[in-house]
């Protein structure tokens, strides 16, 4: 085999190779160059409404809050006090959720305040002056800070912000990008994709955008191009080392 066939050999395996290696394949929720952002709504506060599969955190007082019932002996024929304890209770696929000892209520599209307002006429029937408190357990956001692995953060507050999720599950780390910090909510099919860049100080100011219940947050980690090519070609420079061996043994035991 000639020298000019050999070389044209290693052209081919090294155009194939620049091709087909992807560099950085595990970058996620790209945009193309020119896509066009949401605008920040500035307040997006919204009362969150209780859907079906929603965990409630459920706590029953009389006399306007100063004395706690114990609703897990509500069942029992004493109905007696027994401490500070606070069952959990699950919202049904059709929107009702069964309480102690008023049963079903279709609790679904109803924010808090008026689950605990509805809750409070339903129980007067049975105590005096009933106060109740709710909280939602399962309203969560997904995080991935562009490193390690993707974390789910519990909304505890209502008024959670951008910066403090941030916060709480270590802030970014250097292979992230500050100034590109995506933000999807909505209907996956169809979502809304905001754009924070926390890079310098003015874009703090967007920091106390409230995060809503199922929003996706997504820092796009840096580029090592040079690195990440290296590490992906790799292989393939092996298999280029041992064809033209290859070749040269046989070139050599045909002559």
């Amino acid at each position: 085999m000639n020298k000019n066939k050999i070389k044209g050999i290693i052209a081919f395996v090294l155009i194939w190779s620049v091709y087909a290696c992807n560099v950085n394949p595990s970058i996620m929720m790209r945009t193309k160059k020119n896509f066009k952002y949401d605008t920040n709504p500035g307040d997006s506060t919204i009362e969150y409404r209780i859907r079906p599969s929603d965990i409630l955190d459920f706590q029953l007082f009389t006399n306007e809050g100063t004395r706690l019932i114990d609703l897990t002996a509500l069942s029992s024929s004493e109905n007696r006090m027994m401490g500070v304890i606070s069952p959990n209770y699950l919202v049904e696929h059709d929107g009702n959720c069964k309480f102690p000892v008023i049963g079903r209520v279709n609790v679904q599209g109803k924010t808090i305040k008026e689950l605990e307002a509805l809750l409070v006429e339903e129980y007067s029937k049975y105590y005096i002056k009933p106060f109740t408190v709710i909280q939602v357990l399962n309203r969560r956001v997904t995080i991935f800070t562009g490193i390690a692995k993707a974390q789910v953060f519990v909304l505890k507050n209502e008024n959670t912000t951008l910066i403090e999720a941030l916060g709480a599950v270590g802030g970014l780390a250097k292979e992230s990008k500050a100034h590109k910090i995506k933000l999807i909510r909505g209907d996956l099919k169809n979502p809304k994709v905001y754009l924070f860049d926390f890079k310098f100080l003015e874009g703090i100011k967007e920091a106390d955008f409230v995060l809503q219940a199922n929003d996706i947050i997504y820092v796009e980690p840096r580029r090592n191009v040079l690195s990440e090519a290296v590490r992906d070609i790799a292989p393939l420079v092996s298999l280029i080392t041992s064809t033209l061996t290859l070749i040269i043994v046989i070139n050599n035991l045909s002559k």
